[in-house]
């Protein structure tokens, strides 16, 4: 699978030796003067890719580099890079969702190390948002009646009661609860529950309003 790595930063030549040292190392690397530079390009979330960005950079600084992709709803990783040490910088942006925070010079093995990690958070973001769209395309296929059966289902409603909820038989809503769970591919109740909270599906009430 590939692997990207983007670098920010202003020195020119902290970037040529950045480049050269990853792509020794396997990676893909795209790199940038500054972050507007970055913005400029939207780079995908679609790969398993991470930034290393410097915090000292002109125009738009690395926090506020941060906050601007965090606005735009970026999962890339991000691992900070400074040449001085800065505790509540530090925390601040470790708190705003970074990754990690090396001080320069960094050494090979804790740079690879970071990276390694950070990439790794990545593919389990993707393959989390992966798992969920699937699941969301599942669920559009129910028909309406199995959708008001899903929602009673996955909040602990017995056939029985959700008989009496839809003004049905218990013998229809066994045949639509079967029809949910091959709809859904599912093979327990406790799936079916864990993938309505993946998917945010148990936040409120349902409406059980409707006929078949």
């Amino acid at each position: 699978m590939s692997r990207l790595v983007h670098i920010i930063d202003d020195d020119p030549s902290f970037l040529t030796a950045m480049e050269r040292h990853l792509k020794h190392a396997g990676y893909q690397v795209a790199v940038y003067a500054s972050a507007q530079e970055l913005l400029d390009r939207s780079p995908s979330d679609s790969i398993p890719s991470c930034i290393l960005l410097d915090v000292q950079i002109p125009d738009l600084d690395g926090p506020a580099l941060q906050k601007q992709l965090g606005e735009l709803g970026s999962t890339l990783p991000i691992i900070f890079l400074s040449g001085y040490r800065d505790i509540p910088l530090t925390v601040r942006t470790i708190k705003a969702g970074a990754q990690d925070f090396l001080s320069k010079p960094v050494s090979s093995e804790d740079l690879l190390r970071a990276i390694a990690g950070a990439l790794a958070h990545h593919r389990s973001t993707l393959d989390l948002q992966n798992k969920i769209s699937t699941a969301r395309a599942r669920l559009a296929t129910l028909t309406p009646r199995e959708r008001q059966v899903f929602d009673l289902i996955v909040r602990g409603k017995i056939n029985k009661q959700i008989a009496h909820a839809l003004g049905t038989t218990e013998r229809t809503i066994k045949a639509h609860r079967h029809g949910v769970m091959e709809k859904m591919q599912v093979r327990s109740l406790a799936e079916l529950v864990s993938l309505a909270e993946r998917i945010g599906l148990l936040g409120g009430a349902s409406d059980i309003q409707g006929t078949a």
